[in-house]
């Protein structure tokens, strides 16, 4: 199921990366933080890690510690940001016209993991920020003492000077990981051409506005600067011609269909992939475009002869399956996310939808069933805040509220809500078995939320969720009374019903 996340439901760390961007990414392209949620979606993160996951172990990353990220923006652009984090636009994936192009971006991003580059941006920026407190201090003293427009002129001077050194130091990093990326495709055998083209699509954007582009103003090169840079290493490598495999050119087009039919007005779509075209993702890109608005009779005569043809395609079963699920028809949504589920019972996301569309029948037939498929997909996923919320509301139909409110916790505790948390932590304590596995997991809630708020009270912050403050005593836990009966088989308390 293709979700959107608002980036505010990020566990914290994410959400650090995210606000941290405009200060210490290293983008492939100029800096672009403004996009409003990510994408999960199966079938591209698969598709992603497919063509991602050689280039780590070439550049002797351990691809399973490297995080993909899906930004829904139009604009072309990819970055990472606090380590192994690999943020790809959706506009990047939808305007790349075919898979080397794509790879040699994310080939482009390897390098500056592997070149530790956001390590060591952080020792660029503390010496940039010299000169500028240097201004400042003789920029202020220069007004004190009577001179107002020669202060400012230190003062800007200054910072000038820290912006081209910050500037400066950026160009080098681009231009070494455009240099990697070459050396990661060679060790892959995959010709590097597709950063070349890619290149060259950003200097017929350059070229319309070269009058205004002050070279020494960039945070990257210039593109004929990088085109010129690669161009005879490309030439002489003996992979320059090696063509795109099938299944890559094939994932590829299926990628750049589903996403244009999520994202793009109908209209759009069906200029792009006309009626007349009787291709596969043609009619994957007009099913998904004709369900949005809705037109389900369109929707499902362009899906069900793509589900016929290839019956083990989990995407068309997780497609269809969306379409009812949305639509009301929960009960036959089931079957659908059973069969993606068969058909591929590793991915969690596959179980997070099945377990979804088990509850919302709200039979309790199936409330059991979704509590064992959501175990498995939170195991596998366990930031994944929707899975929490979705098993929280599971166990409530089932009356089991001291688990509906310990998930309800989970949920708030990955998504860096501390205040709620610790709320829903302590009340799954009072019902809980005491030394169970979920008992002790509820127990590091509380006690962890507490140190983390301990630990910014220290810093002179106080808390929402009514901590100690900066300066006032430790809370003290809520007493189970307070909350009636937890044992199991209350219904006064609504976490199952979406915390």
């Amino acid at each position: 199921m293709t979700q959107f996340y608002p980036l505010g439901t990020l566990r914290r760390q994410t959400g650090r990366a995210l606000a941290g961007v405009a200060a210490l990414l290293v983008a492939l392209l100029p800096i672009q933080a403004e996009a409003q949620s990510l994408i999960r979606d199966a079938e591209i993160e698969r598709t992603l890690r497919s063509y991602s996951e050689p280039i780590f172990a070439a550049a002797g990353l351990a691809p399973k510690d490297v995080s993909i990220y899906i930004v829904n923006d139009p604009q072309i652009n990819a970055f990472v940001a606090e380590g192994q984090n690999l943020f790809m636009n959706t506009g990047t994936i939808v305007r790349m016209e075919r898979p080397r192009e794509l790879i040699g971006i994310i080939a482009h991003e390897t390098g500056h993991m592997a070149g530790g580059h956001l390590v060591r941006a952080a020792d660029a920026y503390s010496k940039a920020t010299v000169p500028l407190i240097l201004g400042t201090l003789l920029g202020v003293a220069a007004m004190a003492a009577g001179g107002g427009e020669a202060g400012i002129g230190i003062l800007t001077g200054g910072q000038n000077i820290a912006e081209r050194s910050i500037l400066a130091y950026s160009r080098e990093q681009e231009a070494k990981a455009d240099q990697a990326a070459v050396t990661f495709l060679d060790k892959t055998h995959q010709s590097a051409r597709g950063l070349l083209e890619t290149f060259t699509l950003f200097r017929n954007d350059e070229i319309l506005t070269a009058d205004k582009i002050d070279p020494f103003l960039q945070n990257h090169p210039l593109s004929e600067e990088r085109i010129a840079a690669l161009e005879d290493r490309v030439e002489k490598s003996p992979y320059k011609d090696a063509p795109e495999t099938p299944e890559q050119i094939r994932t590829f087009k299926m990628m750049q269909a589903k996403l244009y039919g999520f994202l793009m007005p109908l209209q759009q779509v069906l200029r792009k992939y006309p009626g007349t075209d009787k291709s596969t993702p043609a009619r994957y890109a007009r099913a998904i475009a004709y369900y949005r608005i809705p037109q389900l009779d369109r929707a499902f005569a362009e899906l069900d002869p793509l589900i016929e043809a290839s019956p083990d395609n989990p995407y068309f079963h997780e497609l269809k399956g969306q379409i009812l699920l949305e639509n009301g028809r929960a009960v036959e949504a089931v079957p659908e996310h059973q069969a993606s589920v068969r058909l591929m019972p590793g991915e969690p996301l596959f179980k997070l939808n099945l377990g979804q569309a088990m509850v919302a029948t709200e039979d309790p037939k199936y409330a059991q069933g979704a509590i064992d498929i959501l175990n498995d997909a939170v195991r596998q996923d366990p930031d994944n805040t929707f899975a929490w919320d979705q098993l929280a509301k599971a166990y409530g139909e089932l009356g089991k509220i001291p688990m509906a409110e310990y998930a309800t916790a989970e949920k708030f505790a990955r998504a860096g809500a501390n205040a709620e948390a610790v709320l829903h932590a302590q009340r799954a304590l009072c019902g809980l078995p005491k030394g169970s596995t979920v008992q002790r997991r509820a127990q590091d809630i509380v006690e962890t939320t507490r140190a983390q708020q301990e630990l910014e009270d220290r810093r002179g912050r106080s808390f929402d969720d009514g901590g100690e403050g900066s300066g006032g005593s430790k809370r003290k836990g809520p007493r189970c009374e307070d909350y009636g009966d937890t044992s199991g088989g209350g219904s006064h308390h609504s976490a199952m019903r979406g915390g």
